[in-house]
């Protein structure tokens, strides 16, 4: 796979661009952040193209995640396996302390560590969190088994909003959702099939908004 490189879209910006994801649960308006500079370049470059549109959500857990983002789920007949597509490049890990998974979180994708050590994001796949909540205990034992140190603020976020804290610093968090989280517990509550994905498909589209 190639590695990406940023082209057009590197340059410096305080204000956080946009994107709305329209299914037939609802719509949801996401930003972007400009720490991770090649992930939001990349992702906005995808949406411009419309890679997106007509993609599925092909992996939905409850009270986890739901995941998208594989081209090949634009042709994909019902039940048929997905998670190996993508745009024909990675991006390289952009792991940033202040950005976790929160419910809502916006994170890439990615191979896992046996093949892919640097875990590098996949180029187009990623996830939005559900999540659960975690109260402190959890989350004491959690850091003290994988070394992770939650902050005051990530621990209160995690208790009262919920999220995933077992991926923090494992995969890329780039963005969150701003509006529209009823979509994503509609999303996830779906009926599900082999490797759960949805037994009627969900469908996306994505632009960029203002």
């Amino acid at each position: 796979m190639l590695l990406f490189s940023i082209n057009g879209f590197s340059q410096k910006s305080k204000k956080q661009t946009k994107v709305l994801i329209s299914t037939s649960y609802g719509d949801m308006t996401l930003v972007l952040y400009n720490e991770t500079l090649q992930h939001r370049d990349n992702f906005i470059k995808l949406v411009k193209d419309e890679f997106y549109d007509g993609t599925l959500f092909h992996r939905v857990i409850a009270g986890f995640m739901i995941q998208g983002g594989d081209p090949d789920s634009k042709t994909a007949v019902k039940g048929q396996m997905l998670g190996n597509g993508g745009p024909g490049h990675t991006v390289p890990a952009e792991f940033n302390k202040k950005f976790y998974h929160k419910r809502g979180a916006l994170s890439a994708a990615r191979m896992g560590d046996g093949i892919n050590p640097q875990k590098a994001s996949s180029g187009s796949q990623f996830y939005i969190v559900q999540g659960k909540k975690y109260d402190r205990n959890n989350l004491e034992s959690m850091g003290k088994r994988s070394g992770a140190n939650y902050t005051e603020d990530q621990i209160k976020t995690y208790e009262m909003e919920g999220g995933t804290p077992q991926l923090d610093m494992n995969y890329t968090v780039f963005g969150e959702v701003i509006k529209g989280f009823d979509v994503i517990d509609k999303i996830a509550a779906v009926a599900k099939g082999r490797a759960d994905r949805p037994k009627e498909d969900v469908k996306m589209t994505m632009k960029i908004v203002r």
